[in-house]
């Protein structure tokens, strides 16, 4: 187990972030430890215990909606009040898409991401382990960021732009838009993570 924290901030609010044993290894620290210091919160990482359901066999992919199901109903039976997001390394897909690389919902405290289309090999490009990290922070950040009540945001760079391409998951940063660090903040403050200034 591995806890980052923000120095700074109160234990109000914890991420809990499930590390399915298909996902990509060796990556978890450096991800989380991003993510909690991209959004401000203190976050765990741990060996994923979510039964990933919603496999469909004719489409060799996992239904998201399916796994935030199982991620809900985990948080239920454990008293798990704290946002979890589940990085795994099936393909999913979900809500009308043929595919997506996470899925959130902000109403449970859910959130998958898939390392499935983060890596440069299901494209034929060769492997770098820094393109996966920055790709799966970026995701992970977006998808928890919408547990926090941030909607997706126009501006290209800023974590909550929903890219619907690798190269537009590429081209944005690990930072917020100066409005979505505004929402970020506010969404702190009343969950009791920041003090306002």
């Amino acid at each position: 187990m591995f806890i980052a924290g923000h120095p700074k901030l109160n234990i109000a609010m914890h991420l809990h972030i499930f590390w399915d044993s298909g996902a990509p290894e060796g990556f978890q620290v450096p991800v989380t430890r991003t993510i909690s210091s991209l959004l401000g919160i203190p976050a765990t990482v741990t060996e994923n215990h979510v039964r990933v359901t919603g496999f469909v066999n004719g489409r060799k992919q996992v239904d998201a909606n399916s796994v935030l199901d199982s991620i809900h109903a985990y948080k239920f039976r454990h008293g798990i009040t704290d946002p979890v997001l589940l990085v795994v390394n099936h393909d999913l897909f979900g809500n009308g898409h043929s595919f997506v690389f996470g899925l959130a919902r902000p109403q449970v405290g859910a959130a998958v991401v898939s390392g499935a289309r983060l890596t440069n090999e299901f494209y034929g490009r060769a492997h770098h382990d820094d393109d996966l990290i920055d790709r799966m922070t970026k995701e992970g950040a977006h998808e928890v960021g919408h547990l926090l009540g941030l909607p997706h945001c126009l501006i290209h760079e800023c974590v909550m732009f929903k890219p619907d391409t690798l190269d537009e998951l590429d081209r944005k940063k690990k930072t917020f838009c100066p409005e979505c660090a505004s929402r970020l903040k506010e969404c702190l403050v009343l969950s009791g993570n920041e003090n306002p200034r």
